[in-house]
């Protein structure tokens, strides 16, 4: 039988340009390849030579929806290679950056680009035709997410505040209190979009064995930012031996790199691998909702990421809230930064994106 093929070469609501061809011999799909038209923009190259204090307003130009990830990772690499010491001042307010991060980008995701594919829908516009509510909660949502960025990083893209040592600007006690009042009320109506989504079905043939990666996050709870890097059967590496972990590799139909374990096992990063590992230890709404949208536990089906990313919204509310109550608990300044000391070194940040794992190495001379 003569193989045929189907050719989609533009992939809407996804993040970038891709396309995919699908190989079919019959009934039965022989191949399926993935097509990301993503060109080369030599960030590292762009870097060789730059004083230290210019990498992190070059390297967030990565990603827009993640320049404030790229940013905390940067710095935490770039503080390392430095020994520069972190305050609990500015690990609170990074810790609210990255909430703000996760709550535009997931609130993004879920209701304009993946809940209009689970019902049938050409668009948000039709998803807001049959929920007006949710839809306008969801874009009220992502608004508190860029407005957070703004009073923590100067700009709701591309922090230029966040700084190595601190940040050049301190938010005054008024404004986190502020923002402490928009996510406290936003979290009843984001608990009425957990019952929404929860009542959406699911199809069950992308259910498949799959290895799950995450970071360890450096406390016992769930976090962002982690100390190991954690596979869901088990093994566990350092952080520092990342570029032995994972192994990058080219293929020939996308520009964009591969990444499998040094075994050889391919992986899933991301909201649903972050539950898969580390979902026990949600606390109070969060845990809820782990349980409203994860009845039978968390589960193989990739599909099911757009539920976990429902569930960490519910956890980036209650721990943004803890963030400016941990801030506010200190004594109000406008400053804050560390003496830094030039001096060579390298340095390793790992942070989790709401995508997946982020890895920046420097090494300064």
């Amino acid at each position: 039988m003569t193989p045929r093929t189907v050719t989609i070469p533009h992939l809407g609501r996804v993040e970038g340009h891709g396309g995919i061809h699908v190989t079919l011999e019959g009934p039965r799909v022989a191949d399926v390849n993935l097509d990301i038209h993503e060109g080369s923009r030599y960030y590292e190259r762009l870097l060789v030579g730059k004083h230290f204090r210019d990498v992190q307003g070059i390297i967030t130009r990565v990603c827009a929806i993640c320049s404030a990830d790229h940013t905390v990772a940067a710095l935490a690499a770039l503080e390392n290679a430095l020994g520069v010491p972190v305050s609990d001042r500015t690990r609170a307010l990074r810790g609210l950056l990255l909430r703000g991060a996760a709550i535009e980008s997931h609130a993004l995701h879920v209701f304009a680009l993946a809940l209009p594919d689970f019902l049938g829908l050409d668009s948000i516009m039709g998803l807001a035709e049959r929920y007006p509510d949710e839809v306008a909660f969801a874009l009220r949502l992502k608004q508190l997410g860029n407005h957070i960025q703004a009073v923590i990083g100067g700009r709701a893209v591309h922090p230029i505040n966040t700084l190595v040592g601190g940040f050049g600007k301190l938010p005054s006690h008024r404004e986190v209190e502020s923002l402490r009042g928009e996510l406290a009320s936003a979290m009843e109506p984001l608990l009425g979009a957990v019952d929404m989504v929860a009542s959406i079905d699911i199809p069950d043939w992308a259910e498949r064995n799959t290895l799950f990666v995450a970071l360890r996050p450096a406390r016992n709870d769930f976090g962002f930012r982690g100390e190991a890097i954690c596979t869901s059967n088990g093994a566990e590496y350092p952080v520092e031996a990342y570029r032995d972990t994972v192994r990058e590799f080219s293929v020939e139909h996308s520009t964009a790199r591969h990444a499998a374990l040094e075994s050889g096992d391919t992986y899933m990063v991301g909201s649903l691998a972050r539950l898969r590992l580390w979902g026990i230890r949600l606390e109070g709404e969060a845990a809820q909702a782990l349980g409203a949208l994860f009845p039978d536990g968390v589960t193989d089906n990739v599909l099911f990421n757009t539920r976990a990313q429902v569930v960490e919204l519910v956890y980036c509310l209650d721990s943004a809230i803890q963030f400016c109550d941990s801030y506010l608990g200190l004594e109000e300044t406008t400053s804050e930064m560390q003496q830094v000391e030039e001096r060579a070194g390298r340095g390793i940040g790992a942070i989790e994106a709401p995508r997946g794992t982020l890895f920046h190495e420097y090494e300064l001379d």
